[in-house]
């Protein structure tokens, strides 16, 4: 069951949470946030009965989430250049997808205090969080390829752009409409591909420090 949870919470009532809350209105999103929040937390939590985490990656989620949050502020001047999705991704490919969706949840709720919560704020979790989640599923090949760092740093820019274009339908039609979307995924190609090309950059450049360096506290503290 605990392993059941682990995938449904993500996939299924985390995206049901946030459709719904879409659908009722944009005054609902600070409490589809906190449920997201709350929602994100139980995949995590849940390895504490199998003893897979200890107060050790508790301390490794805040400073991830801290690196992901204040890399958001540093490259606030630049729009849509952001190292978010690169830390979320590192997140989980070294400690697991309920790491990483927990990270990318946090790292949007968080750094929205100061870029503006709204409407948009659970899809930002959503998307991210998701990122984070299929990283830990590909963790290995991750690991092991560049070629797969890059190809996955491409797909992600697709993914996080793509859910907030069902965001953006779904407040401009009050539900979801395909042509529109559709016509969103093709205007905002210019907007993805700078998503994709700053993933490409962080990954790179994140993956050799702070892998190295994740490496080291995983050997040196059994974590």
């Amino acid at each position: 069951m605990r392993k059941a949870l682990i995938y449904i919470v993500p996939l299924l009532l985390i995206p049901a949470a946030v459709i719904t809350g879409a659908v009722i209105g944009d005054r609902s999103y600070a409490a589809v946030s906190a449920i997201v929040a709350l929602l994100s937390c139980v995949p995590f939590f849940l390895g504490f009965e199998s003893k897979k985490y200890s107060s050790r990656r508790l301390v490794i989620l805040a400073v991830m989430t801290a690196l992901s949050v204040a890399g958001r502020f540093i490259f606030a001047p630049v729009p849509f250049f952001k190292p978010v999705t690169a830390i979320v991704i590192i997140s989980a490919v070294y400690f697991g997808g309920e790491f990483g969706f927990l990270t990318g949840a946090l790292s949007a709720v968080l750094s929205n205090f100061y870029f503006g919560q709204g409407p948009w704020t659970p899809f930002q979790m959503l998307a991210w969080g998701l990122i984070g989640f299929i990283a830990g599923l590909l963790a290995d090949p991750l690991k092991r390829s560049k070629l797969a760092l890059i190809i996955y740093a491409v797909l992600s820019g697709f993914l996080y752009s793509a859910v907030m274009d069902v965001w953006t339908t779904m407040w401009a039609d009050g539900g979801f409409n395909l042509s529109r979307f559709l016509a969103l995924t093709a205007t905002s190609l210019p907007i993805t591909a700078v998503y994709i090309v700053s993933n490409i950059i962080f990954l790179l450049v994140l993956m050799k420090v702070i892998g190295v360096k994740i490496e080291r506290l995983i050997t040196k503290y059994e974590i």
